[in-house]
């Protein structure tokens, strides 16, 4: 594998004076600090074009890329485009990431934009446990994807979403009537549903992203809420994936950062999604280096 972090927000570099941080050795650095401000919570397609050139194209050898916090995952979508192959996208996180409107690359919205490039086949998201749920139409959400079997989606825990139009039954939900109910995870055994994952897979490579709010607080400190899902559990997720399918690439987001924000837009757009969070600790960051040190010792040891 080749490992990547990309500097955004100044959350990556602080880690390696941690002593049970990453280990980067052999990491390919990309110093993005200039354009974090301008790339948070939502970034222009010129800020896009930019980002891949940036990167460059993708080698032989998958890409493990860490980048962050958790505002800038509309860069997945980013990622995603420097791809020449159909892949499967396996999705991480306590947020659906499911708006689909505006149509922007904005981190609540990145799922819109990677489902309209051809090479991407589904996105299967798993672990949400956001509000995200509770009104979804209102809250612009993409549930159209779900109707056409583009998108997946399965909560850890939520109750039945109230919904206006027929979306029908499919993987991960039932309809009946005005509410979409769905396969919580928190109600099965995790190697029984991963069994049902794997098996249902489509024979092509899969791209795997992860935002670590996904994880219970004490196994990551982010700046969003958090949803329940085990380090353990996770892993033992990648192991399964990784012994099923070829992986394509990899990114994995949810760093805690102090949000630096180049205009008041973006700073509003903040105001109003993120929770009110006390500062971290330094215990807290040391978590996030725990936490990132077992995912890359995972990484490599699935990847070589």
């Amino acid at each position: 594998m080749r490992l990547v972090r990309i500097d955004l927000d100044g959350s990556l570099p602080a880690q390696a004076a941690i002593p049970s941080g990453p280990d980067w050795n052999g990491a390919h650095a990309v110093d993005m600090r200039k354009w974090g401000p301008g790339m948070r919570i939502v970034a222009t397609r010129a800020g896009i074009r930019r980002f891949i050139e940036r990167l460059g194209p993708v080698g032989d050898a998958p890409e493990v890329i860490f980048y962050g916090s958790g505002d800038f995952h509309h860069l997945s979508a980013a990622l995603l485009a420097r791809l020449d192959r159909p892949v499967t996208v396996i999705h991480f996180d306590n947020h659906p990431d499911w708006t689909a409107f505006p149509p922007s690359f904005n981190c609540g919205g990145w799922v819109a934009r990677a489902l309209a490039l051809p090479h991407v086949a589904r996105i299967i998201t798993i672990g949400p446990c956001s509000d995200d749920f509770v009104w979804p139409e209102a809250k612009l959400a993409g549930l159209g994807a779900l109707r056409r079997g583009r998108h997946e989606v399965y909560p850890w825990a939520r109750p039945p979403s109230f919904v206006l139009g027929h979306y029908g039954d499919g993987p991960g939900r039932r309809q009946n009537g005005r509410h979409l109910h769905w396969r919580n995870l928190a109600d099965e055994d995790w190697p029984d549903f991963l069994d049902d994952l794997v098996a249902q897979l489509p024979a092509m490579p899969l791209y795997i992203t992860i935002d670590k709010d996904v994880l219970r607080p004490r196994e990551a400190r982010t700046n969003w809420d958090q949803g329940r899902m085990s380090l353990q559990g996770l892993s033992l997720a990648l192991e399964r994936l990784a012994g099923a399918r070829a992986i394509a690439g990899v990114d994995i987001c949810g760093e805690y950062s102090l949000p630096a924000f180049s205009d008041p837009f973006r700073r509003a757009l903040a105001y109003v999604d993120h929770p009110r969070l006390p500062a971290a600790t330094s215990a807290d960051l040391a978590v996030n280096a725990h936490t990132n040190a077992a995912l890359i010792a995972s990484f490599r040891r699935l990847l070589g």
